[in-house]
């Protein structure tokens, strides 16, 4: 989420509410300020698009379709798959079609962040993704060994 411009705004937290804003700045490495300022964006696009919802991630925070394992630049991988129609994206997610049509939805309003995160993912190669999952190993389909008949 990228601010140009942004606005002051104070506000009192519950001690305890504090506490915790700061221990998710540390493990992130923002800001308390920035912190917040995230949070309640998160809160604003949650409340303006249906189904979306934020979660951390190996590769940071990221937009996510409420209720899967699916982020939406994922599930708009799937949806360019198909052309961008979003009924044979849902058919192949198995998914009621309202469910993608939330992150296409999401991603009118915010291409950029979708596009990024998709031109990371296009860029991710077997080598990059041994850096983010060491324990990761390649699997590859080939002819079964010969088993001998005697």
């Amino acid at each position: 989420m990228r601010a140009t411009r942004s606005v002051v705004v104070s506000m009192r937290l519950p001690v305890e509410s504090g506490r915790r804003l700061k221990r998710m700045a540390n493990r992130h490495g923002w800001t308390a300020s920035d912190t917040s300022a995230r949070l309640v964006e998160e809160g604003l696009r949650r409340a303006e698009f249906a189904l979306i919802d934020f979660r951390d991630s190996v590769v940071g925070r990221q937009v996510y379709i409420q209720g899967s394992s699916l982020a939406v630049w994922e599930v708009m991988m799937i949806v360019r798959a198909y052309k961008g129609n979003a009924k044979k994206a849902a058919e192949h997610l198995e998914w009621p079609e309202f469910r993608v049509r939330a992150a296409m939805h999401y991603t009118e309003a915010y291409p950029r962040e979708i596009n990024e995160a998709l031109a990371e993912n296009d860029a991710m190669d077997f080598e990059a993704l041994k850096k983010l999952a060491p324990d990761i190993h390649e699997f590859r389909v080939g002819r079964p060994p010969r088993v001998s008949r005697r």
